[in-house]
């Protein structure tokens, strides 16, 4: 490869590494790559990593697999990946986001970093055992010392942006339909919530688990309740509106008429429910791709930060103005 491209062999590792910047000319990377591309040429990926002592391997570590949000984050993650020659394994916790369980015999070992999605930093205590594997945590507790690096949403802009297109709407008996995970990205919503509301306005809270029956369940309760009955539910997540919106109809109740509902993410299940749900849009890709970028600038030994990642209300047909 070296002879056919007319260069070293260091340049060749320098290029095919990605890490000829500032060292090999772009002029000189372009010829080496396309006679890598032209020779069929592919490095030995296992005696590089055994000489570097690098895997190439990052760990993905989220709560379950049956949200869509962190099929989304391992998109994001994996491209940023490809493009410098890593590769990411998905692991979703057996304990949800209690602590997860060392899914390798050393994963010391077998990785070079964990990123971690909406989880504790605590809560990965037993992967990489007393090597301090980099951790990167996405939607996680900022002032967690573990970590390496943070990725984070602007999740109380999402919930002000929320509770002012309520309050806009004439809204002021409000439902929170909390999570019953409990999880740092939860807190926030709530704390953001309680703290955006104007004195004369009433909230009441209710939790459920996170599924559409649990959701539904809770909610045919609260619904039902003797007493004045919301005007309008903020759900956690679009799980639970999806959820709320089956026991509203359940009981008679119009969405957006009788009742307006929100909800946290912009899954496809956003727009898969009808009236189709206003919700906070979530760019988890985007998440991965700066979970995956932070790694690899802490693997590279340059100290990352970035601020909180936008996030947007999509109002759709499930808010409404508040009912007379």
């Amino acid at each position: 490869m070296a002879t056919a491209a007319g260069v070293s062999q260091a340049t060749v590792s320098l290029v095919l590494g990605d890490k000829w910047r500032g060292r090999v000319s772009e002029r000189t990377a372009a010829h080496v790559r396309h006679t890598a591309t032209t020779l069929g040429y592919r490095p030995n990926l296992a005696a590089r990593n055994l000489r570097l002592g690098s895997t190439r391997t990052a760990l993905l570590v989220v709560p379950a697999l049956t949200n869509e949000f962190f099929a989304r984050v391992y998109t994001g993650a994996a491209r940023i990946a490809a493009e410098h020659g890593f590769g990411v394994v998905l692991y979703p916790s057996p304990d949800g986001t209690g602590p997860a369980r060392d899914p390798f015999p050393s994963a010391s070992t077998a990785l070079d970093g964990v990123i971690a999605s909406s989880m504790a930093a605590h809560a990965l205590d037993a992967i990489g055992g007393d090597t301090e594997l980099p951790l990167v945590m996405l939607d996680s507790d900022p002032t967690a010392t573990r970590a390496s690096a943070h990725v984070n949403l602007a999740m109380a802009d999402g919930m002000r942006q929320i509770t002012e297109h309520l309050l806009t709407l004439g809204h002021r008996r409000i439902l929170h339909l909390a999570s019953a995970v409990d999880s740092w990205t939860f807190d926030v919503r709530a704390h953001a919530l309680a703290a955006l509301l104007p004195p004369h306005a009433e909230l009441r809270t209710v939790r459920a688990p996170l599924t559409v029956t649990g959701a539904r369940t809770a909610m045919e309760t609260a619904l039902a309740a003797p007493g004045t009955r919301p005007t309008a539910v903020v759900c956690d997540d679009d799980i639970l509106a999806a959820g709320t919106c089956k026991a509203a109809r359940r009981l008679g109740l119009r969405i957006p008429e009788d009742l307006s509902v929100t909800g946290f993410d912009d899954l496809a299940l956003a727009t898969a429910v009808e009236p189709e749900l206003t919700t906070v849009h979530l760019p988890a890709e985007r998440v991965g791709e700066q979970g995956m970028t932070a790694l690899l600038a802490v693997l590279d030994g340059t100290p990352w930060s970035a601020p909180d990642l936008p996030v947007d209300l999509v109002v759709r047909a499930s808010t409404g103005p508040a009912p007379a």
